[in-house]
């Protein structure tokens, strides 16, 4: 028995450290969990302007992903309805009906320019070996966007669930630059379905938002349902509509589905009914409401944290500033390489260099002819001299040195030295480069993502207040039962589900 004890409790710390870090929490710095960024990943490689087959693309990922093809098809299908990241040909479902994506076969994907943009840089990403070793695959991306609060986000792991309400993309990037311009900021989430959002409770990711459907009344009898609440369809709005008219809740005679890549769902009220009383009853008793609650659980240094939304946010500022930073850096170290080795071919061929070389007749006295011509020109080189750039030197054709063109090679240094400057610039005024790269974010993709979810407060409906007199009491003098099964001629009370009824017999006595 203790040894089961000893393995169980090994496996199930292995199993639950696997669930938390590396599948259901994604990550902090780039918003995903390791299934996404597999298939985003696989996609960058993939890449080449054209649209790919999503059955190629679940294939490469599998590669990465040590799950079935199902897995990767469906996360696939998902994050390309969001809009983002993945430009889909064909039919991969409705977000609005909840009608399933064609086959993998038959679809088609490629990364959206805002991806390619926003996602990808290979010299500053930390990769990893992929589950086999035999590939591998980026521990997380330098994105240049808040993601895990754009995307939003659900995932159940042992002992742990988050959930991540979606937030409107340019109102993010607003909120970034009002951070760095050290402002206080107040985030709302945004939901791709549309609706009404009532955000009074929602606490900066820690409470709950009340999401109703927007409906609209062209005259009394009739009620359409133009946008839905988060995370319902069409499909379970009726069904959910259907129940309550079966209990005798909601006053709706028929209703007819007109639903394409707009939502238009038509209500014709039961007579006697009108708009007025019915739309509180759907609010009440159907998914034309919905309360949804968040809870912000992301992984920050391999362990999950639980964060707010506006923690959140002012730590992916901070990441992107350092990206930029790093980025900046990066571009600054190759154009000193650049210059660096214009240089060294200016110095080898104008002050005739290689000429030295012409009587040695070993390697080691080939190189050492070099260095010597080298280190009387020690102070114009950008950095010390490298067994490297020797033989970078020695690589030279005869056709270069003789092509070789002074004018050129001056004028390169000079743009170089001009780029020089400017990434200084930018380095030093890292705060304004950073706000500058926002809003050139908002001004190429800003129109592409506008809000979706109207914001206002609204009261509670009172279910007590709207419920129906639809219950029929029957009272049956010979046996003295009273009741909604009770057998009788005609109903004694009409009553609603919420209503107390005070019976008095002959004697005094009462029930409630």
């Amino acid at each position: 028995m203790s040894q089961l004890q000893d393995l169980m409790r090994k496996n199930f710390i292995d199993y639950a450290s696997y669930s938390i870090l590396d599948r259901a929490i994604p990550d902090l710095r780039d918003g995903m969990k390791p299934v996404q960024r597999r298939i985003l990943h696989t996609l960058f490689d993939m890449h080449d302007g054209r649209y790919h087959k999503v059955a190629n693309v679940v294939g490469e990922t599998m590669k990465l992903h040590p799950h079935g093809d199902a897995a990767i098809g469906d996360a696939l299908v998902v994050l390309a309805n969001k809009d983002y990241f993945i430009d889909k040909q064909g039919n991969f479902g409705s977000l609005l009906s909840g009608h399933p994506a064609a086959a993998p076969r038959y679809i088609e994907c490629r990364l959206t320019p805002l991806a390619l943009e926003t996602i990808f840089n290979e010299d500053l990403t930390e990769f990893r070996p992929s589950y086999d070793g035999r590939n591998r695959e980026p521990i997380a991306f330098p994105a240049k966007l808040p993601i895990a609060l754009m995307l939003g986000s659900e995932g159940i792991a042992v002992g742990m669930a988050t959930r991540i309400l979606p937030h409107n993309l340019v109102e993010l990037w607003e909120a970034q630059i009002a951070i760095l311009h050290g402002e206080e900021i107040e985030l709302e989430p945004d939901f791709p379905q549309g609706g009404i959002a009532d955000v009074s409770e929602y606490d900066d990711g820690r409470g709950k938002v009340e999401i109703r459907a927007r409906l609209r009344s062209p005259d009394p009898k009739r009620i359409v349902i133009t946008e839905l609440a988060y995370s319902t369809t069409t499909e379970s709005l009726i069904a959910s509509i259907e129940t309550a008219v079966q209990k005798g809740r909601v006053k709706v005679a028929t209703i007819h589905d007109y639903t394409t890549d707009r939502v238009e769902i038509e209500l014709v009220l039961s007579r006697g009914a009108t708009a007025k009383e019915v739309i509180p009853q759907l609010y009440a008793y159907t998914d034309c409401s919905v309360s949804v609650t968040s809870s912000i659980v992301l992984i920050r240094d391999r362990r999950p944290v639980q964060l707010s939304a506006t923690a959140v946010l002012h730590e992916l500022t901070e990441n992107l500033r350092e990206q930029i930073r790093a980025e900046l850096e990066w571009e600054k170290k190759q154009l000193l390489e650049r210059k660096h080795w214009l240089t060294l071919e200016a110095l080898f061929v104008e002050h005739k260099i290689y000429r030295r070389i012409e009587t040695a007749e070993t390697d080691r006295a080939v190189r050492k002819e070099v260095k010597d011509g080298m280190r009387e020109h020690a102070d114009q080189l950008v950095r010390p001299l490298v067994d490297d750039d020797i033989t970078s030197l020695l690589g030279l054709r005869i056709r270069r040195i003789s092509a070789y063109d002074k004018a050129k090679n001056r004028g390169e240094i000079e743009d170089i030295d001009g780029k020089l400057v400017e990434v200084a610039t930018k380095l030093e005024h890292l705060t304004r480069t950073v706000i500058e790269t926002i809003e050139g974010f908002i001004e190429r993709f800003g129109a592409d993502y506008p809000r979706r979810t109207m914001t206002q407060s609204f009261d509670a409906i009172d279910k007590k207040v709207v419920s129906q007199q639809s219950i029929k009491l029957y009272y049956d003098r010979k046996t003295g039962f009273f009741g909604s099964s009770v057998k009788a001629d005609k109903p004694t009370l009409s009553v609603g589900e919420y209503d107390l009824i005070l019976g008095i017999a002959s004697d005094g006595s009462y029930r409630i």
